[in-house]
């Protein structure tokens, strides 16, 4: 198929666009470059433009006549979606609404949504279910949620189908070393603990010890975004095949590591020390988010490969050497 791949410069865009290629699919990477990178875009072409631009996206439609749409682009930085809520309504949602109206225009059927386990808010239970009350903390949750209604509503009224994947933490980068993970700013816990390993920063901030947990820092569900990609991949032929599907399936590992089991295994990954800083909580931190991915090993098959910490961890060590920083050191520092 060809593939309109909307933030396809991005971190977990790319690593898709690279899993689709290897499907033998085309993905074109559609993508403002605000966050993504060209370097990123490698198995099919870029084509720069932002979803708030009606008369490019048809451009670019009508170019290549795509048949589904796998669709990334969004800000996803949490905290700024607390202090600009407007700048993530305004992308998040009214960009997805423009992407829709355009694929209902020219007769895409459809359509993967990057969603997030934001989308559960504070959770009732461990590991949480795709049928966990939804009810988002943060705008970038609830932006997150809205366009999973209004995917609901698009197929019922245009018959675009679509599935939404609820991702916990992506981490890791591609075992090849072609691509990997480059935020600016970096918010990422192993990201950032490896460029302390690296030597960029002088520590890491540890944010709260006092949770209800073994070691009193939060556990998190850590999905290597290789194993992220391949669910895309599995996602739009599915929509393709016509099969019985859910609307939304949650990707993780299903097990939990704490931030201080993360910084042990990367120091032990990379041989070096890596400095902690003990940091005050953040709101809206909850001590566990682990998911319950078993829906989608059940209708799509599929299951995570990169399951051992130590090994996530590697991969994005050998990427986090080859970036042009590795050795010096940054000047903001957290």
């Amino acid at each position: 198929m060809r593939l309109l791949v909307t933030g396809g410069a991005g971190y977990i865009g790319s690593h898709t666009c690279k899993a689709l290629a290897a499907s033998g699919h085309l993905p074109i990477a559609y993508d403002n470059l605000v966050y993504g990178h060209p370097w990123a875009v490698r198995w099919g072409p870029l084509e720069i433009g932002d979803l708030a631009d009606r008369k490019r996206l048809d451009q670019v439609i009508q170019h290549y006549r795509p048949e589904g749409v796998i669709h990334f682009a969004a800000y996803a930085y949490v905290g700024e979606s607390v202090k600009d809520p407007g700048k993530y309504y305004r992308n998040n949602v009214a960009g997805s609404l423009n992407l829709l109206e355009a694929m209902r225009d020219h007769g895409i059927p459809y359509l993967v949504f990057s969603s997030t386990c934001a989308t559960y808010g504070v959770p009732e239970r461990i590991p949480i279910p795709e049928s966990h009350p939804q009810r988002p903390i943060n705008p970038y949750g609830q932006s997150k949620l809205m366009v999973e209604q209004i995917l609901r509503d698009f197929q019922v009224a245009h018959g675009i189908r679509s599935i939404s994947l609820r991702y916990f933490n992506a981490a890791g980068a591609d075992p090849d070393g072609e691509i990997g993970e480059a935020h600016d700013p970096e918010t990422h816990l192993i990201p950032l603990v490896l460029e302390v390993a690296g030597g960029q920063r002088p520590h890491i901030t540890v944010f709260g010890e006092d949770y209800d947990t073994p070691d009193g820092t939060c556990i998190r569900d850590y999905i290597h975004v290789t194993d992220l990609a391949q669910a895309h991949v599995l996602a739009i032929e599915a929509l393709a095949s016509g099969r019985p599907i859910q609307p939304a399936y949650n990707l993780g590992n299903g097990q939990g590591f704490s931030v201080k089991e993360v910084i042990a295994t990367a120091a032990a990954v990379t041989g070096r020390q890596i400095p902690m800083q003990m940091g005050a909580r953040r709101p809206g931190d909850p001590p566990r988010l682990v998911g319950d991915a078993g829906a989608i090993f059940r209708d799509l098959n599929w299951k995570p490969l990169y399951t051992d910490l130590a090994e996530i961890i590697q991969t994005a060590w050998r990427w986090h050497q080859k970036r042009p920083y590795f050795g010096k050191a940054k000047p903001s520092v957290s």
